[in-house]
Parts: structure tokens; C-alpha cells; sequence
């Protein structure tokens, strides 16, 4: 891994500060001693045996990595108490001493402290599938890329097969994400560690197949192929011409919300379908209880994934209390059932509204224009964050939208020089974060370290985490009418993660403020 580096030789990458706070990973097949290659292969097997009982990572590789470079020997022997054995002031100090020198040692030369923020496992296939359509995969990703990108998916697969959230049961939306993403990385129909493919596969048909993916995922198949636009609910571009004071207006949303349906109702207003290649026909098959052609796409665009469920449910009466048993239908893909308004809301735009847009002359008065102005928001957005975008399922999206307007343009090009801040390695395999926490941790990391009051041992330590947060403050506001483009002020705070990433966040900022006075003093 490589701290606050960036490639001097590449235009389409800049940073406000020197890519201070920036984590990056390259493949070097002699890094390392034969030993200690040999313990990151320990590593590796001894995660995926116990994968069913832990289920996150322990940032094995890094931490390797940083002790090595840190030559960092613990010379504080460890504290041991017997059961009878009072605790005294000298032995919990040297306990918190010894932690301290351990902590300190995993520092970042910047002053940050690394590790991964990921979870979900919907964040790397759309990256996958977004390079796929581009024709970019093994430009950006070498063999040993996709190598370690099979590992992470193999190690998260559910013993049903399925995939859901890191700590989750299987769903629908990742299951069948995932196991496209296997696909597409070479594995085959049946292919797969332990028959990943086939078990994956079955889990998808026995709930009757990817048209009860929700809507996030119906947009991604839609994309790729593998499901048809008119099956999804509409998102058209056409919000975006609305006046921003109305309630509906998307600038009234959380960001990360406004963020992921800008590029969404940009995608859908073009109807974009990537190359229909063999691979993708083959999944239609796979993927699809009925001949691709013979879906009735109207139908599916409520369809959830369900299983069956028995619920209990006690009746408390005055003189009894009986329990009755029910079997019900959960829908385990939908975690906040729509209210009737909405579904009403959806069918008047698919039944009316959309077929006027999409026709002359408001295809060409309307929809065009309305498309110009949400591409105008994305690269807006790009720019004020160095083409980092707000997060991962953004960050994949407006990639894939700046592809769509011009495949050989400067703008995918800077979108295509970020993906590796976005990239992280472990003992899991190759991941995609939703970004990274680097502020966010090192301002806790100093505030515990200051609470130790061990200053004569941690000055230095403390010295480079407060460089860091003072380097990564943020210094301009978004760039010109940002009002207008529903951004707020940003100079003087801090983000989550690094400066370049220019989105303020509130209790980051005042995780910095409480570290940078007392350091300061």
C-alpha cells in the first residue's frame, strides 16, 4: 500500500493538496520475503475456514506491511493479572503503554491511520460491470486484480449460496449481483470455489429469478442487458427541470440520495443498454425462469424477492392468551413497504407522462435538455471532488454517464485515474470501499491517544495526526453558484475521508475541532 501518492506522470490526476490522506494499492509479486508471503497466504485460507463465523476482515495485510516498514518490536512486555491479584496504577499503565506503541506503529506517514470502510456486498460488481461495458476491466484491472476480486466475492458467499450485506442473510439484490460479477470475471456457469456459480444460480431460480431484484438492481441489469428499462419504475431526467422549491425537487434530499439519482435518471432517460455480448445472452438464460422475450416487463416492476415465513402472533384476552400461527409472506428484498401514494405516483408517470416525453416533439424540446442539465450536475459534482464523487455507488454511475457522452473524453478518463483511491486489499481479497474514514479515524486515533497522557512517549505520533487533520481541512467553498447546484458551504470543515474528497460532514468537523486546539496547546 502507498500513502499520499499519486502518478506525476498522469494528467487526469490532480489533488488540493498533494494527495495527502490518499491509500492506494499495487501488485508487486516480490514484495516481501518468502516468509512473510507465506504468512499473508496463512492469512488468506485461515479467513476463508472460518468465514462463516467471522465474518469481517482483520486488515491482516496492511498492518504487515505498516510493522515491517515501522521495524516495530514490542519491548513492552505483556501485563498479565491473576485471578486474586489486584490492579494496580504501574500494571494498567503498561498495559496502556503497550497499546499505545502498537497503535502508534500503525500510523501512516501522512499521519492518518488506513483501514477499510466497505460492508455492503453490492459496491464492486457495479465497478465490474461498469468497466465491462466499457471495454476497460483488464486495462484497469490486471489478473491478479481479478484474482484477488474472486477471492473477496468467494469468501462473502452465504452457506445458502446467496450473498446479502457482510454480516447479513442472503438477498436477492446481492446474490444476483454477485454472481454476475463471477461471470464476468471468467468464472463459468458451474464454475466457482465450492460450486459458487451453480449454488448461487439456484438460490436466484428457486426465488423465481433476477426479475424480483429491486430497483437498484433492476437499473444495473437493465444496463448490462439482462432485464428491459420498461420493467423498471421511471426516474425521469425531467425532475431536474423542476423549480428546486418544490417538496419533490431531488435538492431537497439527503445528498447521497440526490447523488444516485442524478446518474441514475440520466441512464434511464437514455435507456442505456451496453454491448450485447454472448456472455450477457448466456445470463439471460441463466438468470430467467421464461424466455427472455416472453417477460411481460410491466409486471415485474413490483416484483420482490419472498420466502416463506411463519409468524407468531399472542393474543392476550382477559381470562386466556392463545397463540395463533400465521404464514406469511415476507419480502426480503423490500425493508420499507411503499405507501400507495408512491405506487400511484410511479403508474401515472409510466402510464402517461413517460410515453409523451419519449415521443416527439418532447423528446427533443424536453427530455434532451433535461438530460444536458443532470450531466451538467455530474460533472459539477466530479469536479468539486476531484472526480472521487461522493461514494462508491455514485462514484460507478457518474463513471459510466461520462463514458456514455464521450468514451474517449477527458471526463471518464479523470473518473478512471480515481478507482484505485476507491480499492483496498485484505486478507478477504480485493474490495471496493465506500470511500474511506481516514479524518474520521485519526481524529478519534488522537483524542484516545491524548487521553492516555503519555506525551513524552506519543509527541511525534501526535505531532503527525494533527498535521494530517490540519492539512486536510477543507479551504473553498464548491466552485462558482453552488446554491444553485444545492450545495452548501464547505470551507473551514472536514470531510470523512481526505480533502480532495470536498464533501463536508458536520460531526467530522467537530471531531477535528476538539483534537486541533488541545494539540495545538
Amino acid at each position: 500500500m502507498y500513502i499520499a501518492e499519486g502518478n506525476g506522470e498522469d494528467p487526469y490526476l490532480f489533488s488540493s493538496n498533494n494527495f495527502v490522506g490518499r491509500q492506494t494499492w499495487e501488485f508487486d509479486p516480490k514484495a516481501g520475503t518468502a516468509e512473510e508471503r507465506a504468512a499473508v497466504e496463512e492469512a488468506r485460507r485461515h479467513f476463508l475456514i472460518n468465514r462463516s463465523r467471522v465474518k469481517g476482515c482483520s486488515d491482516i495485510v496492511w498492518r504487515m506491511q505498516f510493522l515491517k516498514e515501522a521495524r516495530f518490536e514490542q519491548a513492552i512486555p505483556p501485563v498479565k493479572i491473576d485471578g486474586n491479584e489486584s490492579i494496580t496504577h504501574e500494571k494498567a499503565t503498561d498495559a496502556l503503554r503497550r497499546g499505545v506503541s502498537f497503535f502508534s506503529a500503525l500510523q501512516a506517514s501522512d499521519g492518518h491511520w488506513p483501514g477499510e470502510i466497505t460492508g455492503p456486498l453490492f459496491f464492486l460488481p457495479p465497478l465490474v460491470f461498469c468497466l465491462y461495458i466499457t471495454g476497460h476491466l483488464e486495462k484497469v484491472f490486471d489478473e491478479e486484480h481479478r484474482k484477488e476480486m474472486l477471492r473477496h466475492v468467494y469468501c462473502h458467499q452465504n452457506e445458502d449460496g446467496g450473498w446479502g450485506y457482510i454480516e447479513g442473510r442472503s438477498i436477492m439484490f446481492c446474490t444476483a449481483l454477485n454472481y454476475i460479477c463471477l461471470r464476468i470475471l471468467g468464472e463459468g456457469p458451474n464454475g466457482g470455489r465450492e460450486n459458487a456459480c451453480k449454488r448461487a444460480r439456484q438460490w436466484i431460480l428457486d426465488r423465481d429469478g433476477v426479475t424480483y431484484i429491486p430497483s437498484w438492481g433492476k437499473i444495473w441489469l437493465s444496463v448490462l442487458g439482462l432485464y428491459d428499462w420498461s420493467g423498471t419504475n421511471p426516474m425521469p431526467p425531467e425532475i431536474w427541470l423542476l423549480p428546486s422549491f418544490l417538496p419533490i425537487h431531488l435538492a431537497k434530499t439527503l445528498c447521497y440520495t440526490r447523488m444516485v439519482y442524478m446518474p441514475m435518471s440520466y441512464l434511464y432517460g437514455k435507456r442505456f443498454v451496453g454491448p450485447i455480448t454472448p456472455l450477457i445472452l448466456q445470463l439471460r438464460d441463466e438468470l430467467h425462469l421464461q424466455p427472455y422475450e416472453e417477460i411481460n416487463w410491466n409486471k415485474t416492476r413490483r416484483l420482490y424477492a419472498k420466502v416463506w415465513q411463519t409468524v407468531l402472533q399472542s393474543f392476550v384476552f382477559v381470562c386466556h392468551r392463545s397463540i395463533n400461527i400465521w404464514l406469511l409472506f415476507r419480502q426480503e428484498d423490500m425493508y420499507f413497504h411503499h405507501p400507495l401514494a408512491q405506487d400511484l405516483v410511479w403508474d401515472a408517470l409510466y402510464v402517461v407522462v413517460e410515453p409523451f416525453l419519449t415521443r416527439w416533439p418532447l423528446n427533443k424540446l424536453v427530455r434532451e435538455k433535461a438530460l444536458r442539465l443532470a450531466m451538467k450536475h455530474i460533472h459539477y459534482e466530479d469536479e468539486n471532488s476531484h472526480y472521487i464523487t461522493i461514494g462508491c455507488v455514485e462514484k460507478v454511475l457518474c463513471m459510466l454517464a461520462c463514458w456514455i457522452e464521450n468514451p474517449n473524453g477527458d471526463y471518464f478518463k479523470k473518473h478512471l485515474a480515481r478507482i484505485p483511491d476507491y480499492m483496498w486489499v485484505a486478507e478477504d481479497g480485493l474490495k471496493m470501499q465506500s470511500f474511506g474514514s481516514q479524518l474520521w479515524d485519526t481524529g478519534f486515533a488522537v483524542q484516545a491517544i491524548l487521553s492516555s497522557n503519555l506525551f513524552d512517549e506519543t509527541g511525534n505520533v501526535l505531532k503527525k495526526g494533527h498535521d494530517y487533520i490540519k492539512k486536510s481541512q477543507v479551504r473553498e467553498n464548491p466552485s462558482g453558484d453552488f446554491k444553485s447546484m444545492y450545495r452548501h458551504i464547505s470551507k473551514g470543515a472536514w470531510t470523512l475521508s481526505d480533502r480532495d474528497h470536498g464533501w463536508q460532514v458536520s460531526d467530522c468537523t467537530a471531531e477535528a475541532l476538539k483534537v486541533i486546539k488541545p494539540v495545538t496547546d
